[in-house]
């Protein structure tokens, strides 16, 4: 519906599924490196633990798009909360499922700026967010005529890909066809990365691989 009335891109089922799986990878991906997810710090529970956590905040962050894109977080919260607890209590004892609501509230709450992750999970869902930025997403406003640096950028977007790195834990690779998806990678993904706990665990490499216009740059990197 938000994409029909407001040209917005896509914030349904497919985005849910490419955040979730982004999340799981990049939370696998640092608990190999050593990195300690905080319901096991916090709380003593189990990486799978961390997983549920990270993978319903990714199915859930968006959901107060039904009802406003501004300050949808606070109404994604307000949508999940009866849901997560009626869920998880199926699942968990009542504390460990108020434990885990708690968890997956918070990632709801700070997927966007200017609020920050406290936990690696809530970070990872602020991350994998921002990585569903693939061409794909961005086609149908962008064909319905919405023409703006968010969906030009977008559109020149080729792949995303997420990796195990040299440098860091993690290495997001972008191929753009073109300059112009410098705008998600330094504007939208940067402030993304940025505050959001996982800082000094990815390395984002973006390359610029079309023929479609003279190169200004062939690498940027974050």
């Amino acid at each position: 519906m938000a994409i029909d009335r407001m040209g917005y891109t896509d914030h349904g089922p497919v985005h849910v599924k490419i955040v979730a799986n982004s999340a799981l990878k990049i939370l696998r991906i640092l608990i190999h490196y050593g990195v300690v997810p905080n319901i096991v710090k916090d709380y003593g529970m189990t990486n799978d633990d961390a997983e549920v956590i990270v993978v319903l905040a990714s199915t859930l962050h968006d959901l107060g798009m039904a009802v406003v894109r501004e300050t949808h977080e606070e109404y994604s919260i307000l949508l999940s909360l009866g849901f997560l607890e009626s869920y998880l209590e199926a699942i968990y004892d009542r504390e460990a499922a108020t434990i885990l609501t708690s968890e997956v509230l918070h990632a709801l709450s700070t997927h966007h700026p200017p609020r920050r992750p406290l936990t690696i999970e809530a970070g990872v869902v602020r991350v994998a967010d921002a990585l569903d930025m693939e061409k794909g997403r961005a086609r149908i406003p962008f064909k319905a005529g919405k023409i703006d640096i968010h969906s030009i950028s977008a559109i020149s977007i080729e792949s995303v890909k997420i990796e195990e790195g040299a440098e860091k834990p993690i290495t997001i690779r972008i191929q753009m066809t073109d300059s112009a998806g410098i705008f998600q990678v330094d504007q939208l993904l940067r402030n993304r990365i940025r505050n959001s706990g996982l800082e000094n665990y990815i390395h984002v490499v973006a390359m610029i691989t079309g023929d479609r216009e003279a190169k200004i740059i062939e690498k940027f990197e974050i």
